[in-house]
C-alpha cells in the first residue's frame, strides 16, 4: 500500500492510498480518483516528503493505536468546504455515532426493535447493499466520521 498526497485543479489538497503506484495510474487515467472536497476528476499527486527512519528506535516511536487525522483546513474561498464543514458540525452535535454497529442499529431501528434517533457510523458495502435493498433509508456522508474512542 501507498499514500500520496493529492491536490485538484480547485487547489483542494487531500491524501489517499493505492495499492501500488501503478494501481495510482491506472485509477487517474480512466478518471476514477477524484478530490474527496468538490468531486473533481482532475486530480494530480501533490510534492510530498518520503518518510524516512534512520534508527529502530524511530521505528518504535510510530504509534500502534490508529491516529486520528485532522481535518482538512478549510480556505475562505470555498462555499462547498464551509458547507462540508457547517453539515459535519451539525450531524456530529444532533445524531449519535455508533461506529461499525451502523448497519445492525440502522436495521434494528428500521424494524422498530430500537427508539429512532439520528445516527452515522461506519458499514460494510456489503451491508449496506442489504440495508438498501431491503428499504432500510440510509445515505453516505461526504466525510469520514470523527473517531471517538473513549
Amino acid at each position: 500500500m501507498i499514500r500520496y498526497d493529492l491536490k485538484c485543479a480547485e487547489g483542494h489538497s487531500f491524501d489517499s492510498w493505492f495499492q501500488s503506484s501503478s494501481a495510482y495510474d491506472k485509477l487517474a487515467a480512466a478518471g476514477m480518483v477524484s478530490c474527496a472536497i468538490c468531486g473533481s476528476t482532475k486530480v494530480e499527486k501533490a510534492i510530498m516528503a518520503p518518510r524516512v527512519s534512520t534508527s529502530d528506535k524511530a521505528a518504535a516511536a510510530v504509534p500502534t493505536e490508529p491516529v486520528e487525522a485532522p481535518a482538512p483546513k478549510l480556505t475562505d474561498n470555498s462555499k462547498t468546504e464551509k458547507m462540508l464543514a457547517e453539515m459535519r458540525k451539525h450531524i456530529e452535535k444532533n445524531a449519535t455515532y455508533v461506529g461499525g454497529n451502523f448497519a445492525a442499529e440502522a436495521r434494528a431501528q428500521h424494524l422498530g426493535d430500537a427508539p429512532e434517533r439520528a445516527i452515522y457510523g461506519e458499514a460494510k458495502p456489503e451491508d449496506v447493499k442489504k440495508l438498501i435493498e431491503d428499504d432500510v433509508p440510509v445515505a453516505p456522508l461526504p466525510f469520514t466520521p470523527t473517531r471517538k474512542t473513549s
